[in-house]
């Protein structure tokens, strides 16, 4: 096992091929978790299953946490194996992996904890190796198929003579033979002990009454059909007279017990005691494999409830059922969801067939009262399982979510067998869930419509247009979230001709924070209006708040501004406990933080806050901001006001709209998490031209 320039898979007919593209987030390696799984599913390769599951999540994982862009996920499986790539589309080499002294335990718990992430891959791939595109790179592992230890049907052979070496056995069975017939038991460590023990029992059952060959035959209901599992002898010879009992086994286990070997006295009580020894065993192989099913479909259905999960948007949310559904519970999905006006209308499908896709769409548009549509129609209408019809057999589940119908759930039938009570059960499940899901989803989104509405109500829809004077601001609410902010920004008219530039930061977030900004928000502009002095003003929003506030407070940048001397703008500013606005002169060089900090407001009967007076000369900026700017993080380090600044220098001379955009853009960029705070910067320009 050892890294190689490319993988070597080989193409047939048997192949399974699955591709898909995932974001680069938390979700990605449960996605590709499923993708595996299913195409294992598809493939009949169960057996490398934890393995698969273990490589791909440590590949996906580590493309999230390293490459930061979307992944390609390419699952190929054959008769011989898996191999599955994970691209990404960042530039770079992959993380170089030192091995040392190779790994042979066959525990993963063993598996040292130092290089997880190649080394488990070095360690349980049969080989691996790393691509190069121009778009970017890919980690690849191939997982061979173990060769199967123990013989095949096909093998299985008479004996050749009694073990006294006297000849062949006697048509007559004797006391003992009859005791070794029922002391037969199946080894309970083989992988499969049913075949050996079937041709144990049939072998000695055929040589006490004397049969020529003798064959056991199941069908398990898993669409393979009838198998051979167990031979002794010649094949029994349609012409010659032939012993047949059934195997009493439940659905959808099938068999029979056939012998070429007339049915004589002895002969058939005898065969009927060992059919119904096998059937024992066959009842308990279908309750031991049916237990293992319903495990998986645990399994699938609590992997398919965390994708559903933690989507909280409603078209990724329809599109991640059909990928969860396609191939493992029937050959292909679709899912309609209602519109305001009742009408069904397709949001996602899939095929296990890409090139069958385009039809399958064809087929979903046919109206007419046959068609799919009007199945779906019925199903969705009456909230029942509805069954479609050719050419697209198969059966549709109404999506339903606390009692409101949002559409239907449709899935086609299997290519080797039909649903059995077990899919049709964890299809309904799926169904529920993704309802619930999508319901979820829909909430989700009418909260952040809210929360955008209302935050938008706090804020000016435009600023004023003042000769001389420049005003703009920018505004990123919280990443993420469907919270309404508590930061806010205005700037209103004085009835002495002067202009008040307002912002402001109230504790917390929501509805109650909401009501609390309107509140200040409102007093601001009614006693500036009166024409108040701001610090009247001050002390008046501080007693309302006090009062009204539900222990919430606020700080509060006020500045009164208005012409001075010559071109210059005279600027009285004062201070609740906000940061200090940001004096930026036109040249650049002299920029620096302005102002006397005072009382924030809500907190204490009484305040102080210290009048700052300022000029602003032709091109000087004062720059304004919330501590979401300053407070915005990268691990453990702050932007702070140092880089705000170093960032504010170099934009001396500059408009205030070019301002305010170009330190919105830096303190975004100075991190790649979504803010954690609402960031809020309004610049006040003396746009006098001198």
């Amino acid at each position: 096992m050892s890294a190689e320039a490319g993988p070597a898979v080989t193409r047939g007919p048997d192949e399974h091929v699955r591709r898909v593209r995932l974001p680069a987030d938390r979700r990605t390696p449960a996605a590709a978790r499923a993708l595996v799984r299913s195409v294992l599913t598809e493939a009949n390769l169960d057996e490398l299953l934890n393995e698969a599951l273990l490589l791909t999540t440590e590949l996906s994982t580590n493309a999230v946490e390293h490459a930061r862009t979307e992944l390609d996920v390419e699952v190929t499986a054959d008769a011989a194996g898996l191999t599955v790539t994970v691209s990404d589309f960042a530039s770079g080499p992959v993380d170089e992996l030192t091995v040392g002294v190779r790994n042979v335990a066959t525990d993963i718990a063993e598996v040292a904890e130092r290089g997880r992430g190649l080394l488990l891959v070095d360690h349980f791939a049969s080989r691996w190796g790393t691509t190069y595109l121009p778009t970017g790179k890919g980690v690849w592992f191939r997982l061979d198929r173990r060769d199967s230890a123990g013989p095949q049907p096909d093998d299985f052979t008479a004996p050749s003579a009694d073990p006294d070496g006297s000849g062949p056995a006697t048509n007559t069975p004797s006391a003992g033979a009859m005791s070794a017939l029922m002391q037969i038991t199946p080894d309970p460590y083989a992988d499969d002990p049913l075949p050996d023990f079937a041709t144990s029992l049939l072998s000695r059952v055929a040589e006490m009454i004397g049969a020529a060959g003798g064959v056991v035959r199941l069908d398990r209901g898993d669409g393979l059909g009838q198998q051979i599992l167990a031979r002794y002898g010649r094949q029994p010879r349609p012409g010659n007279e032939l012993l047949r009992v059934p195997l009493a086994v439940h659905r959808p286990y099938a068999g029979e017990l056939e012998l070429d070997a007339a049915p004589t006295a002895y002969a058939r009580p005898l065969a009927l005691l060992t059919a119904e020894r096998l059937s024992l065993h066959l009842e308990n192989d279908r309750l031991r494999r049916a237990d293992v099913r319903r495990q998986a479909w645990l399994t699938f259905l609590a992997e398919a409830s965390e994708l559903l999960a933690q989507s909280l948007d409603v078209e990724l949310t329809m599109a991640l059922v059909p990928q969860l559904v396609v191939p493992r519970l029937g050959q292909w999905c679709a899912v309609h969801i209602t519109d305001e006006w009742g009408r069904l209308r397709l949001a996602a499908a899939s095929h296990a067939d890409e090139a069958l896709l385009p039809r399958l769409h064809a087929t979903l548009r046919e109206a007419g009262p046959d068609s799919v549509q009007a199945r779906l129609r019925e199903a969705s209408r009456n909230g029942t399982q509805t069954p479609l019809g050719a050419p697209m057999e198969g059966f549709a589940v109404p999506l339903i979510a606390r009692g409101q119908r949002l559409g239907t759930l449709a899935v086609g039938r299997h290519q080797r067998h039909r649903h059995d009570p077990d899919e049709i059960a964890v299809l309904e499940d799926v169904a529920r869930r993704a309802a619930l899901a999508i319901e979820n989803a829909r909430i989700h989104a009418e909260r952040r419509r809210v929360a955008q509405t209302l935050q938008q109500s706090l804020l000016p829809p435009v600023l004023p247009v003042v000769d001389g004077i420049g005003f703009a601001a920018e505004y990123v609410p919280t990443g993420g979230d469907a919270e309404v902010g508590g930061d806010f920004y205005d700037v209103v008219p004085l009835p002495d001709g002067r202009w008040l530039v307002v912002i402001g930061d109230v504790s917390g977030k929501g509805v109650q924070a909401a009501a609390v900004t309107g509140l200040v928000r409102d007093v601001i502009r009614v006693l500036a209006g009166d024409g108040k002095p701001l610090p009247e003003l001050l002390s008046r929003l501080n007693e309302t708040l006090v009062e009204r506030g539900s222990g919430r407070y606020c700080t509060l940048a006020l500045a009164a501004v208005g012409p001075g001397e010559g071109d210059r703008l005279d600027v009285g500013l004062h201070l609740a406990g906000h940061d200090r606005p940001l004096l930026l002169r036109a040249g650049g060089a002299a920029a620096g933080f302005v102002g006397t900090g005072g009382t924030a407001l809500g907190l204490l009967d009484a305040i102080s806050s210290p009048t700052a007076e300022i000029t602003l000369e032709p091109g000087d900026c004062l720059v304004f901001y919330t501590d979401g700017v300053t407070e915005r993080r990268r691990g453990r380090e702050l932007f702070g006001t140092g880089r705000l600044r170093d960032a504010a220098v170099p934009l001396g001379g500059y408009s205030a709209d070019v301002v305010a955009a170009r330190l919105r853009s830096t303190a975004i960029n100075f991190s790649v998490e979504e803010p954690r705070d609402d960031i809020a910067i309004l610049v006040l320009r003396n746009d006098a031209t001198g």
